[in-house]
């Protein structure tokens, strides 16, 4: 009876010392005695002890830094440039062997294979296209880095350039022609503010000066009207008798004031003025 139990108790030992849980981000490799057995898939799995072992490998999208590094552009300066690649190994089982059987460290190639790639693009650019096509490098690059690891079992997602600097001298001196430059934009934008403001009071005093002219034309008019009407009255009411209109009007502006005027009951004014006011003046008697 007792040795029963030890049996029971050493096989489920074994049992329990086998078992291997596979997370759903990870993928497993079985060997046994050093050969490829078979594939684990996320969720319980049993090995073997001290036969059988697993090899855990990560499948969700991971980040390698390709690190900075001096780069001789081709018009001879050196360039610190730095770049991230994206990538995943593929979850199906041939693409998770490949990862382990056909290239050494995969993190470490890919690293290697970006910094040479960096160096073959960016030595035919010059400083100034090589920050203006930043697009093309990355483009470039994730072609080439996708080409080179199919046999790999990974997928490169994505690159990204992080860094091109000039060197120190070149990059103040980059500086201040990108200050000067900013200060000539600011000097024309001024310029071109003031410019604008004085054509507007131009404008506005062009306008102020039309009004004027416009309102003494207008006035002009009205007087001109005005003669026209009383020459118009004067030729019909006092035709061959100018000068008694003008007698009339001379005693029309002396008596704006007030001021009383003799007239004379027998001068040609008051019989005049008697028919303008509708009055028959008496005639004297002999």
């Amino acid at each position: 009876m007792g040795s029963v139990k030890l049996i029971i108790g050493v096989i489920l030992f074994i049992f329990f010392l086998g078992i291997r849980i596979v997370r759903p981000t990870h993928r497993g490799l079985i060997e046994r005695l050093g050969k490829y057995c078979r594939f684990a898939n996320f969720g319980f799995n049993w090995i073997i002890p001290i036969i059988e072992k697993m090899y855990i490998v990560n499948v969700t999208e991971q980040m390698v830094d390709a690190e900075p590094q001096e780069i001789i552009t081709n018009d001879n300066l050196n360039a610190t440039v730095d770049a991230q690649v994206y990538f995943k190994v593929k979850s199906d089982e041939e693409s998770v062997k490949s990862s382990q059987y056909h290239v050494n460290v995969y993190k470490h190639q890919i690293v290697n294979l970006a910094r040479t790639t960096l160096r073959n693009i960016i030595g035919t650019l010059t400083l100034k296209s090589a920050n203006s096509e930043r697009g093309k490098i990355n483009f470039e690059l994730h072609k080439t880095l996708r080409d080179e690891t199919t046999t790999w079992g990974i997928e490169i997602v994505r690159t990204e350039l992080k860094q091109i600097d000039p060197p120190k001298d070149v990059q103040e001196t980059m500086n201040k022609v990108v200050k000067a430059e900013n200060e000539k934009i600011a000097a024309v934008d001024y310029a071109t503010a003031q410019e604008t403001a004085a054509d507007g009071e131009k404008r506005s005093e062009i306008k102020k000066a039309e009004g004027v002219k416009q309102a003494r034309i207008l006035q002009a008019q009205g007087e001109s009207e005005a003669i026209k009407l009383v020459n118009e009255a004067a030729e019909k009411y006092f035709i061959g008798n100018a000068q008694v209109l003008r007698k009339l009007q001379t005693v029309e502006n002396a008596l704006k004031d007030n001021a009383k005027v003799v007239i004379p009951t027998d001068t040609e004014l008051i019989n005049v003025v008697g028919e303008l006011a509708g009055v028959v003046p008496i005639k004297k008697k002999d």
